[in-house]
C-alpha cells in the first residue's frame, strides 16, 4: 500500500536528532514530513531542505497573522528553490484563543486568507517562485476557496465520515492530481484500544474546546457530542470532557489500535478522497520519538 506521510515537530533539546531522523523517514519511504504551527514550522522546513533529498515536507500549517506577507515569501520562496520544489506552503488563521496568547487578533478568516494570499504573490514578483499553497480548512467555505486560490487543502482532525461531502465544495479545477488533498490524523499505535481511546481523548481535549472545530464537527454530524460540551465548558465543567467525546466521534477522527488497523485506516482515508494522509503520532509508552518509531514498526 501507498505510506502516509507524517506530521513532524522539533521540541527544544532535540531538534538535531529529529532533523536526522528525516533521513529515515524518507528512506523508508514515508510520502511527506509536515510541521504543525507549534514551534518555528518554517526554519525546521528549511533544514528538511538541506537534509533531505526526495521527500516532500511542508507547514501544516503556518499562521498567516504571525508574520509580514511579504516575510513569508522571502522565506517561502528560498526554500521552494533550494528543495528542488519538494515544499508546499500550508498556511492558515490557527485560533483566536492561540492567536490572543501571540499578541495577534483573528480577523475575518476567508476575507484574510484572501488577502494574504494576494499580498504573498505580490511579494514573490521580488523574491522568486512560490511553493505550492496549501490552504488550512474544516468548513465548506474555506474549503471552497483554498480550490479557488491555492494549490491544495488541508484538514487536521477531520471527520472521515464527512470528507466526501467536505471535497464536493471544491471546484473542477482542484480535481486532479497535481492538487494537494492532506488531513493530519491523531494516531496512536496499541495493543490495548481503550489505552489508545484515552489517549486520543486527551491529545484532542484542547481542540474540542475550540469554537471552529465545534462548528466543524456540528456540520460533519456530531451535533449531539458539541452541544454537550458546550455546555459543559459554559458551566466551567472541564472535568466532564473526556466522557462527552462519543467512542462514534473518536473512531471518526483517529486512528487507534494495532498495526493492521492503522494500516485498514489510512487505506479507508485514502477511499474516503484524502490524498495524503498525515498520521499525527502519539504513544501510550512515550513522547513523540516513540511514537514514530511504532509508526515505523506498522509500516516496515
Amino acid at each position: 500500500m501507498s505510506l502516509p506521510a507524517l506530521s513532524f515537530a522539533a521540541v527544544p533539546g532535540r531538534r538535531r536528532t529529529t532533523i536526522e531522523l528525516a533521513a529515515e523517514i524518507e528512506r523508508r519511504g514515508f510520502t511527506g514530513l509536515y510541521c504543525p504551527s507549534f514551534g518555528d514550522g518554517m526554519a525546521l522546513c528549511e533544514a528538511l531542505a538541506l537534509t533531505t533529498a526526495t521527500i516532500p515536507f511542508g507547514t501544516s500549517i503556518a499562521n498567516i497573522y504571525t508574520r509580514h506577507p511579504y516575510d513569508f515569501a522571502q522565506s517561502a520562496a528560498f526554500i521552494h528553490e533550494i528543495s528542488g520544489g519538494r515544499f508546499r506552503f500550508g498556511i492558515g488563521v490557527s485560533h483566536a484563543r492561540a492567536n490572543r496568547v501571540l499578541g495577534v487578533q483573528t480577523g475575518r478568516p476567508l476575507a484574510d486568507v484572501r488577502r494574504f494570499v494576494a499580498d504573498l504573490r505580490t511579494g514573490a514578483e521580488r523574491v522568486g517562485t512560490l511553493p505550492p499553497i496549501v490552504l488550512a480548512a474544516l468548513r465548506r467555505k474555506m474549503v471552497a476557496l483554498a480550490g479557488e486560490l491555492g494549490d491544495g487543502v488541508v484538514w487536521a482532525n477531520a471527520a472521515r465520515s464527512h470528507m466526501p461531502a467536505s471535497l464536493q465544495a471544491l471546484p473542477a479545477r482542484a480535481h486532479g492530481d497535481g492538487f494537494f488533498v492532506g488531513n493530519m490524523i491523531p494516531t496512536c499505535v496499541c495493543t490495548d484500544r481503550t489505552e489508545g481511546a484515552a489517549v486520543m481523548r486527551r491529545v484532542l481535549r484542547g481542540y474540542v474546546q475550540l469554537p471552529n472545530y465545534q462548528l466543524y464537527w456540528i456540520e460533519a454530524g456530531y451535533e449531539d457530542e458539541m452541544r454537550a460540551i458546550q455546555r459543559a465548558l459554559a458551566e466551567r465543567q472541564t472535568d466532564q470532557l473526556m466522557s462527552l467525546m462519543s467512542d462514534r466521534w473518536l473512531n471518526d477522527v483517529t486512528l487507534f489500535g494495532p498495526p493492521a488497523r492503522i494500516r485498514d485506516g489510512v487505506a479507508a482515508w485514502i477511499a474516503a478522497g484524502v490524498r495524503t494522509p498525515i498520521l499525527v503520532p502519539s504513544s501510550v509508552r512515550g513522547g513523540q520519538m516513540e511514537a514514530l518509531r511504532e509508526i515505523f514498526e506498522v509500516f516496515a
